[in-house]
């Protein structure tokens, strides 16, 4: 069964930090492109973050560029997500998800459950 479990979420200060990290089981992690997605409140799913399955090509929204970096450790099958200089337009929920990749078609093909941070004084 292919699995994705978030964990780091949590309640911090404007201008904070949090790191979210990402652990896959069931599949060949290190052949995976991994993104991480976001959903606010009453709104859609945004897109935040990609890197690929060797961690050599990495690509961010423009809405986080300059504060978020997407890294991985295929060793531990681990995927994370530091955020620094968060603002309230940062809440929301936070998922890993699994990229499929089909020819030039690309798709967010496995979720994991998520993790909720919120940003608040």
């Amino acid at each position: 069964e292919v699995h994705l479990a978030e964990s780091g979420g949590g309640m911090v200060q404007p201008g904070g930090s949090l790191r979210l990290s990402c652990i896959g089981s069931g599949f060949i992690f290190s052949s995976a492109d991994m993104s991480w997605v976001r959903q606010a409140p009453g709104k859609g799913p945004e897109w935040v973050a990609g890197i690929s399955a060797s961690g050599g090509r990495i690509t961010y929204a423009d809405s986080i560029k300059g504060r978020f970096t997407i890294s991985r450790e295929n060793a531990k099958n681990t995927a994370v997500l530091q955020m620094n200089s968060l603002n309230a337009e940062d809440t929301a929920l936070y998922y890993c998800v699994r990229d499929g990749v089909t020819g030039f078609y690309r798709y967010l093909e496995v979720w994991g459950q998520g993790t909720l941070v919120t940003v608040s004084s």
